[in-house]
């Protein structure tokens, strides 16, 4: 089957209620990526030195070779950044998330034992901070493994979050295989959180930031003062929480490190943002453990059927009739490139509605001559669709007056010897009279309006039934 995997449809135009606690209007979540002690590095087994996110302008790998100023500007991080910000949130009495490299926690006993005594949370940032995405699929898997044995090891509890950060394809897919996960953080593509389906596993998605991240100090286009940070932070978070106050509450994840925030300069623009949100009411800021137990108890999961992921013969017998027996619409649109965003009303409408807009006019002719007479002979024996026969209903066509039913069978005389096919309206549109008025006006429209009219009309109906049975 030609399926696309990507999600391009997400919530749509209705996103869910968040409900956060106290009926916060906005979810403010501080995330503390501890890497110092797990970067690239030949001490640690790497092949070359650490060359991403520091304050040295234009670094490169050094292979086998130590880069003395890198590994320094890491341990500031873990001498002296982490710190810093530990005081800072600790003085605000906000618990953050610590993404934490395995390896890196492993060398930093003191910055852990004060972590778990802040009570704050401590994910997983995988085993070593490096990048994944030549690693093969088998590599990766141990890789996983071994960072929740030593994780577990060194915090003492096992990790109940995720983020590796510099993923592969595959990294989303394994840890969720696992199924020890509350939350898996390796996504940048959404407000709030979203299950998502492995199997036989429903792993909840908490979405991260690479924008609201003080790695743009370290990045071009990037951050210079603290000012620079704390304006973006401060803009992203008035916009959301005016959405929050209009009925849409969202996330906002901040992202820092602490060879970089945890400088005096950059700090002092975190520390004014979060004396501004701290003058709101309805502002949340929990760690991200406490989304995902939110999100799982307030939005558990329902798994539904998806067009995507069905058999052609099954695709085919669920909406085969959408299109007025013209089966062989769904068959050519299960043929199309199918994915996420096919799975509603309005995506499947889509693909089904390409297929019969391409077809020959002599195609699209048997499509409208498939449709029933409104109140015709068909209707009257009883042997029309199950849908045809709930929507004439609907408007009432099936409780006709003897005068009514002569009218309808007139105007239907009439109307077919003139165009060529029957009188095709999206009745659960109507009502009787409006039908009526319609039938009438469109009756005397030259052949070639009617047909695209009829055409228009045949796509709204297919629009409707599907409206009845997705969401």
């Amino acid at each position: 089957m030609n399926r696309y995997p990507r999600d391009m449809r997400g919530y749509g135009q209705t996103p869910p209620d968040a409900q956060w606690p106290g009926h916060a209007r906005v979810a403010v979540q501080f995330v503390l990526n501890y890497e110092e002690g797990g970067e690239n590095c030949v001490l640690h087994g790497d092949a070359a030195s650490e060359a991403f996110l520091s304050d040295i302008p234009g670094a490169a790998q050094w292979p086998e070779q130590r880069h003395w100023n890198m590994e320094s500007m890491y341990e500031y991080g873990g001498r002296a950044g982490f710190w810093r910000l530990h005081r800072l949130f600790e003085g605000a009495k906000i618990p953050v998330t610590v993404y934490g490299v395995a390896t890196a926690l492993a060398r930093s006993p003191d910055q852990v034992a004060a972590m778990k005594s802040a009570g704050w949370e401590i994910a997983s940032h995988g085993l070593k901070w490096i990048e994944h995405k030549d690693m093969p699929e088998a590599e990766e898997r141990a890789a996983i493994a071994e960072a929740i044995r030593l994780h577990t090891e060194v915090v003492g509890e096992q990790p109940q979050g995720w983020y590796t950060g510099r993923c592969s394809d595959n990294t989303v897919r394994l840890v969720a295989e696992t199924g020890l996960f509350d939350y898996i953080s390796d996504t940048y593509d959404d407000d709030l959180p979203y299950w998502r389906e492995y199997g036989e596993q429903d792993q909840l998605i908490i979405p991260y930031t690479l924008e609201a991240n003080d790695m743009r100090f370290a990045t071009a286009p990037g951050w210079v003062t603290g000012q620079d940070f704390f304006t973006y932070l401060k803009d992203a978070f008035d916009e959301l929480y005016a959405e929050g106050r209009d009925g849409q509450p969202k996330m906002m994840s901040i992202g820092l490190h602490c060879r970089l925030m945890g400088r005096p300069g950059k700090i002092a623009g975190l520390r004014k943002f979060i004396e501004y949100i701290q003058e709101f009411e309805g502002v949340w800021t929990p760690r991200r453990i406490e989304i995902a137990e939110h999100w799982a108890k307030t939005h558990p999961h329902e798994r539904i059927e998806r067009p995507s992921q069905m058999s052609a013969d099954r695709f085919v017998q669920q909406f085969g009739s959408i299109f007025e027996h013209s089966a062989w619409i769904a068959k050519a649109a299960h043929a199309m490139e199918l994915g996420p965003a096919h799975d509603t009303a309005v995506g499947l409408h889509s693909v089904l509605a390409r297929v019969f807009r391409s077809a020959s006019k002599a195609q699209k002719l048997e499509v409208l001559n498939a449709h029933p007479d409104l109140a015709g002979k068909l209707a009257a024996a009883g042997a029309l669709t199950n849908e045809s026969t709930s929507e004439q209903a609907s408007a009432g066509l099936d409780l006709l007056t003897d005068q009514e039913r002569s009218t309808f069978q007139s105007l239907n005389t009439e109307y077919v010897k003139k165009h060529g096919f029957p009188f095709i309206i999206a009745v659960r549109d109507h009502d009787k009279a409006s039908i009526l008025r319609a039938f009438k006006r469109r009756i005397d429209n030259s052949s070639e309006t009617e047909f695209q009219e009829s055409c228009r009309q045949v796509e709204r109906i297919a629009a409707i039934r599907l409206e009845a049975i997705l969401p």
